[in-house]
């Protein structure tokens, strides 16, 4: 299917703000150090491979659950709007970067575009964060809208983990 296949699905929209100024909370966004200090998800390790924040780049990781093995993840950026925008398609991967289906969810979609915007609101952060699947089948959009509250529940973790690293950055 086409990206307009995703019109007709609930798109799923997240939205936090976290108690730092935009410019603190952008370079956590758009920095190899930052990201390898919070992304993903609470109580996984992550190790940053490659790292290329513009338009075409790659951020390409690995994550760590404790006591289980790797799993790769990248995104690929599309659009960088400094300090307010960054859209990206993010995926799992193996080691070298190729695409590979979920490890849990073999008919989760194999790209997902993502819009992260940033709003600046006495001096705190808004984080709007808007995804759907594209190039998916009906059974993957199906399971993506299907799973919209589990992965509410999952931004949770990685939101804590962000609020922890920004709060250590302006020394609070």
């Amino acid at each position: 299917m086409s990206d307009n296949a995703t019109a007709t699905m609930p798109e799923l929209v997240i939205t936090r703000t976290f108690d730092a100024p935009r410019d603190l909370v952008w370079k956590a966004l758009s920095t190899s150090e930052a990201l390898g200090q919070w992304w993903g998800p609470k109580g996984f390790d992550i190790n940053v491979a490659k790292f290329e924040f513009r338009p075409d780049g790659v951020f390409h990781y690995s994550m760590l659950p404790p006591g289980g093995d790797a799993i790769w993840g990248k995104f690929v950026y599309k659009e960088i709007e400094e300090p307010h925008k960054i859209v990206f398609v993010n995926s799992f991967s193996d080691a070298e970067g190729n695409i590979t289906p979920n490890p849990w969810l073999p008919k989760w979609p194999l790209e997902v575009h993502n819009t992260l915007t940033l709003e600046e609101q006495d001096g705190k952060t808004v984080i709007t964060i808007r995804g759907g699947p594209i190039n998916a089948t009906p059974e993957q959009l199906e399971l993506f809208a299907s799973m919209h509250q589990s992965m509410q529940e999952g931004f949770k973790g990685t939101w804590e983990k962000l609020d922890t690293y920004l709060a250590k950055e302006q020394g609070k």
